[in-house]
């Protein structure tokens, strides 16, 4: 028997083969006619490489420019007064946040025909809506103390706690680069946290209390990450499912937060005297559920590595649109900083996309490789191979 074997690449460093042997008994026509679809196939594979390419550049920039008016209109709403008053409810914007990604969610789950019954035991939904609420809430108080690119360089310190609970909860294994990188971005945010923190309006003294709300947005947020990898992982849970019912609990317990709190009418009361706080508020939640979109989107179709190096790009933008939106004072000490923080951060993206580990994790959603693997086994396949030619092997 001989045998004839077709490969096309589906993907940058991504290549899928079929080989299929010939056997004396089958019919030649039979055999034609797998070739030419197996062909046909992985050519339409091949031409979608630019499309391929063209989509990874469109989540990129989606990324980075809604990451980016999300940061600067959360400055501006946090840091700095509507008429010599400052907006002390953070709990009031993560609700707004929460209750426009529900309904973005459930629109697009229905457009798009998704399950929109809970994938996952409801318990796990709620326990990573906590944690993320948690988290923003730190996010938004610490703007209250320090600046918005003290808190951009505190979220790139994220990589050492989400590492540790990798270890702790899911037992994972990390390469001698992963734990380099990590302490000099460490050791970089300590330099840059030797200069002047303070965010607008607020003696140095507070940069205290800013620090350790950061450190809790860092270490919830890196919790909150792990446990929705591993929702994906266990229970295959589609992006706006999870989106869906995260947002959903998440806007249950900011509401009940308010309530109790009494913050419902101080919030309202500062919106009906500021109007303007309206617009900016509308426009953060909506940027907000904007990169949700893309991010869900980015990694379920090129893994979380790409989307890692999106993200230390966008952490870069963002401190510079920030000094040039804001006029912070920097210092030399905070530049050199900077400068060690982008290069660990750009060096391990660089060295993780152009070398393949062994081992290394599958993305957290389905990747383009993963939809055609399960094509190429799935039952109607397997069907229409045997009755084609029925001595084909993928």
């Amino acid at each position: 028997a001989t045998s004839v074997a077709i490969s096309a690449q589906v993907a940058p460093a991504r290549c899928i083969s079929i080989t299929i042997p010939c056997s004396a008994a089958a019919h030649p026509r039979d055999l034609k006619a797998a070739l030419t679809w197996t062909s046909e196939m992985l050519s339409t594979m091949e031409k979608g490489r630019f499309a391929y390419a063209g989509r990874c550049i469109f989540y990129g920039v989606g990324i980075v420019g809604s990451l980016l008016l999300y940061g600067l209109w959360q400055e501006r709403i946090m840091s700095y007064p509507y008429d010599g008053e400052y907006f002390g409810a953070s709990t009031f914007l993560v609700l707004c946040n929460r209750v426009v990604g529900v309904v973005f969610a459930l629109v697009m789950a229905l457009s798009m025909r998704e399950e929109t019954h809970c994938m996952a035991p409801l318990w796990k939904y709620a326990l990573v809506s906590v944690t993320a609420v948690a988290a923003s809430i730190c996010q938004y108080e610490a703007l209250k103390w320090v600046s918005f690119a003290a808190q951009m360089l505190g979220k790139s310190c994220k990589m050492l706690p989400v590492m540790l609970w990798g270890v702790a909860l899911s037992g994972k294994a990390y390469l001698a680069v992963d734990w380099w990188t990590s302490v000099a971005v460490s050791v970089g945010v300590a330099i840059f946290l030797t200069g002047s923190l303070r965010a607008a309006g607020n003696d140095q003294e507070s940069c205290l209390s800013g620090i350790l709300l950061l450190i809790g947005f860092v270490a919830l947020d890196a919790l909150t990450s792990t446990f929705q990898e591993r929702l994906f992982q266990q229970h295959m849970t589609s992006k706006y499912n999870q989106m869906l019912y995260i947002n959903a609990v998440s806007a249950v317990l900011t509401l009940a937060t308010l309530l109790i709190s009494g913050h419902t009418s101080e919030s309202l009361d500062f919106c009906a005297r500021h109007r303007v706080v309206i617009a900016d508020i509308s426009l953060l939640s909506v940027v907000a559920v904007a990169a949700q979109w893309f991010i869900y989107s980015q990694v379920q179709e090129f893994g979380a590595l790409v989307f890692a190096a999106t993200m230390n790009v966008r952490q870069v933008v963002s401190i510079v649109a920030s000094y040039l939106a804001y006029r912070h004072h920097i210092t030399a000490a905070q530049i050199v900083s900077l400068v060690l923080i982008g290069a660990a951060l750009f060096s391990r993206s660089a060295i993780g996309l152009l070398v393949e580990k062994a081992g290394e994790e599958q993305p957290i959603l389905r990747s383009r490789e993963g939809k055609v693997a399960r094509i190429l086994n799935s039952p109607f396949f397997r069907r229409t191979r045997v009755s084609c030619c029925p001595s084909w092997k993928v």
